[in-house]
């Protein structure tokens, strides 16, 4: 588990601090064939490895974010290459901003990819009691997920909830049940947060119960689902 951790470590970094570094090789040697006032490119790669620096702290155990960041700087990445030599008087790269913008987001979100891959497969037990927050894709509801942190579990019906209608969250101790279900697909299933474009399906399903209420979750990992939330309760 130590060795998957690592590797995946490296690829995650490579996301947030290696796209950005180069990057900045790029604009430095773009910037050397200029004018002095074109090392000023160098800024707009400096700052994206300060951002990055940061949130690889914060988002170092959250797959949920891998995905969006490394599309994010690998399209600025991929458009900042083609863009930038018309500081220096070269025109024709420009011609390649689109195609430029296209690999750079496909180049990120590959390395998200194999990270996810790197992390979860072949899924083990143990990923369990590593700190890393595991994410349950729900079947017929696009972009939900459950997320299973250190200590908490969300219900989250975007990646990024933009209110408090779209999510949420208990504390693994407020879980009072687990069950694994099978529905049928002629269930109408009625969820606590705003879920739209929800399409019934048959298959596995998780019932969680926290506070009271009851969750029908539509899930193909049902019971890995199950096993990491009942290894991840704490201890009484």
């Amino acid at each position: 588990m130590e060795s998957r951790h690592r590797r995946v470590q490296r690829v995650v970094a490579a996301i947030y601090a290696g796209i950005p570094v180069v990057l900045l090789v790029a604009v430095a040697l773009i910037a050397a064939a200029g004018p002095v006032a074109a090392w000023v490119g160098c800024v707009v790669p400096l700052a994206m490895l300060v951002v990055g620096v940061v949130l690889l702290r914060r988002h170092r155990y959250q797959p949920r974010w891998w995905t969006g960041v490394a599309g994010l700087f690998g399209g600025a990445a991929g458009l900042m290459v083609t863009l930038f030599p018309l500081a220096v008087g070269v025109w024709w790269p420009a011609v390649l901003a689109l195609p430029g913008l296209i690999v750079g987001i496909v180049v990120g979100l590959a390395l998200a990819r194999l990270a996810d891959r790197t992390l979860l497969v072949p899924f083990v037990p143990e990923l369990a009691e590593t700190p890393y927050e595991l994410v349950f894709r729900l079947r017929g509801i696009p972009l939900a997920a459950v997320l299973v942190g250190a200590d908490n579990v969300t219900i989250q019906a975007h990646p990024v909830p933009r209110s408090e209608h779209q999510f949420q969250t208990y504390s693994l101790g407020e879980v009072t049940g687990t069950y694994e279900f099978s529905l049928s697909g002629a269930e109408r299933l009625k969820f606590p947060i705003a879920v739209t474009h929800a399409v019934a399906s048959a298959g596995p399903a998780v019932i969680l119960q926290a506070k009271g209420q009851d969750w029908v979750l539509p899930t193909n990992q049902a019971g890995t689902l199950i096993d990491v939330l009942n290894r991840r309760q704490p201890s009484a």
